[in-house]
């Protein structure tokens, strides 16, 4: 009986090793040998090639053959080489005053016996195929047509006149906050608005009448920002202390708490399609949360100081963020990353307005205000004028954009031309020192015919068109001025 020999156990590295040099030896013959010519694949592709580069040309080159042929012919073969010259009729007519065809593509001798037939002598005749002829004229006819395209003439620039828009006049003062009044925001029936301020609590009052309808305590700092959203019976709100909170305005209470902000949050926006939440603060960043989860989905990084406003829309970009770092960044939401951001500020920027029918938006800053398109941003024109530190921005579809800042000073706007039509400054409350005069936020109501304002004196200022102002009590003072437009 033979014993059985023990098999030899490599390592996993020697294994490894030969099963790499029996490859290396199996295809050493075949190192740095050519691939193969494929005829067919190299047709087609230089077939490809000629149409998709030189296809609107292709046909000249069998026109030329055609015609060499057919001089070769007219000449019994007495030249091996011929020179052929292009001939364009500028008047692009195919037929001479004489009435003869003349064809585009001739041979020198051709053109000296057509000019030495002129002076009386004979020239020989050419058999010519007409439909080449025909051809050879249409390619001439298409040439000349693209040769001779007139470049139409550049119009001077022409400053667009302002519309006439009414004044807006001061007609209600609410006192009822005990420190700064910071936020707005109106709810969908239009009925009420809700403010916040830095006594830490949220007020409701009643648009009408202006009377307080209710008071929501629970912040435990100043309240930056408000939301009502349209879908749901929710109030949002957020501030100094770090918190997001939703409150239930069925019941009057908290429901949700949004955790996750490093710092204060000075702005939030309801998406106004999904149930999606986004906040933006003094730690760089926008934060988008689900509403009813209450997860931090995304964080919107990328701006390298605070986060002063936060604008969202149902389409690209959706989300829009200014910030202290002179930026304005636009968002994709999908991608969770920035579509493009807008450097042209030289300042901070605390405030975006969009507009509510266009698709165009406006950006604060004490340099200037901006009017931008999306969705990439494109610079449309400047609004120059409020020299002061721009807080907030309102604006209609009546094409009226408000800007106030916080020495109180309130200028309007006419959107289409930047044309500054009114500036106003409303008296303190009585009682408050003269410099505390600025304006932190603003809001149109929801038909836009009342302007909210919230102010540094502690009050609510409601104002509304002047129903007696007509274009001859208000004229439009307005001059052109020939001025070169900024590009940026």
């Amino acid at each position: 009986m033979e014993v059985a020999q023990d098999i030899t156990k490599h390592s996993m590295h020697t294994l490894v090793f030969r099963s790499l040099k029996r490859t290396h030896d199996m295809f050493i013959s075949d190192q740095a040998a050519p691939v193969p010519n494929n005829e067919a694949a190299s047709k087609l592709s230089h077939s490809v090639k000629a149409v998709s580069e030189y296809g609107p040309v292709l046909h000249m080159a069998k026109d030329k053959k055609k015609t060499a042929k057919i001089s070769a012919a007219s000449t019994n073969g007495t030249h091996s080489k011929k020179k052929f010259t292009l001939l364009f009729n500028l008047q692009a007519k195919p037929m001479n005053p004489n009435g003869d065809s003349t064809l585009a593509i001739m041979d020198a001798n051709q053109s000296d016996a057509s000019k030495t037939s002129t002076k009386g002598k004979s020239a020989s005749n050419v058999n010519v195929n007409p439909s080449d002829i025909q051809r050879l004229h249409e390619t001439n006819k298409a040439l000349l047509a693209v040769n001779s395209r007139p470049i139409a003439p550049r119009k001077a620039q022409i400053m667009p006149k302002p519309r006439w828009h009414a004044p807006w006049k001061l007609y209600r003062v609410i006192s009822g906050h005990l420190g700064w009044v910071r936020c707005v925001a109106f709810e969908p029936g239009n009925e009420w608005f809700v403010t916040g301020s830095n006594d830490r609590t949220i007020k409701i009052w009643d648009l009408a009448s202006g009377k307080l309808k209710l008071s929501l305590t629970g912040h435990i700092s100043s309240v930056r920002g408000l939301a009502v959203s349209d879908r749901n019976p929710y109030l949002f709100s957020c501030g100094e202390d770090k918190m997001v909170k939703c409150w239930d305005l069925e019941q009057n209470k908290v429901v949700r708490h949004y955790h996750g902000h490093l710092s204060a949050c000075y702005a939030l926006d309801l998406h106004p399609t999904i149930d999606v939440l986004v906040t933006c603060g003094r730690d760089s960043s926008a934060r988008v949360w689900d509403m009813r989860t209450k997860a931090n989905i995304m964080t919107l990084s990328g701006h390298t100081n605070t986060v002063a406003d936060v604008k969202c829309q149902a389409a690209l970009p959706e989300v829009i963020t200014a910030s202290h770092d002179c930026t304005v960044r636009l968002w994709d939401l999908a991608a969770g990353k920035t579509r493009s951001c807008l450097t042209n500020h030289k300042k901070s920027i605390r405030s975006i307005a969009m507009h509510p029918t266009q698709y165009t938006f406006a950006s604060g800053a004490p340099d200037n205000i901006k009017q931008w398109k999306f969705p990439d941003g494109d610079f449309i024109q400047n609004m120059s004028g409020h020299n002061a530190i721009v807080n907030c921005l309102a604006l209609s579809s009546d094409g009226v954009l408000v800007s106030g800042a916080d020495n109180g000073t309130v200028h309007l706007w006419d959107w289409r031309t930047g044309y500054n039509f009114q500036r106003t400054k409303a008296p303190v409350q009585p009682g408050s020192l003269d410099s505390e005069s600025g304006v932190f936020a603003m809001c149109f109501d929801k038909s836009e015919s009342r302007l909210v304002t919230c102010e540094a004196d502690k009050t609510i200022k409601i104002y509304k068109e002047d129903d007696e102002a007509s274009e001859e009590s208000h004229p439009v003072n307005w001059k052109p001025e020939i001025v070169r437009k900024k590009r940026f």
